[in-house]
């Protein structure tokens, strides 16, 4: 499976990131190096990723390979009612100011109630115990991409 830059740029924004996975050519090589390396990876860097995620409640636009992806897995928010999705507006406002960046949270599979409980819960976490559970989050929506691409080109 050869894959250019800008596929892996499409499952991980961070310019480390990609530099550090590009040349593994085995699926299962490449999803164990994007583990590793995002256990690696310095906050920045991780922000630099982060910056490519759109707000959970606000649908990307775009004919991207992204932001095709980032619509499916945000489609847990597609049936939310207008109370839902203003409660998203406020929190991932309050998430930003506390912390600085997007709420990130994998998305896939869960629903907008569920992903609004843990948007709350997480508002109480302190700076440190949220990176990791970011990172965690990261790792998870990387290797779902990883899996995407890899059947894509398949």
């Amino acid at each position: 499976m050869e894959l250019s830059e800008a596929d892996l740029a499409a499952c991980c924004a961070s310019r480390r990131w990609v530099a550090a996975v590009a040349g593994h050519a085995d699926p299962d090589a490449l999803r164990a190096a994007s583990k590793r390396v995002l256990d690696e990876l310095e906050w920045p860097d991780i922000e630099e990723a982060l910056a490519a995620h759109p707000r959970i409640g606000e649908r990307p636009g775009g004919q991207g390979r992204e932001a095709g992806w980032s619509r499916g897995e945000q489609s847990g928010m597609d049936g939310a009612g207008q109370e839902v999705r203003d409660a998203f507006i406020e929190g991932n406002r309050a998430y930003e100011e506390r912390f600085g960046h997007v709420f990130l949270i994998c998305a896939s599979g869960r629903s907008a109630l569920e992903m609004l409980a843990e948007l709350r819960e997480r508002l109480e976490n302190d700076a440190r115990t949220e990176r990791e559970v970011v990172r965690r989050e990261l790792a998870a929506i990387v290797d779902l991409r990883l899996v995407k691409l890899a059947k894509e080109k398949g």
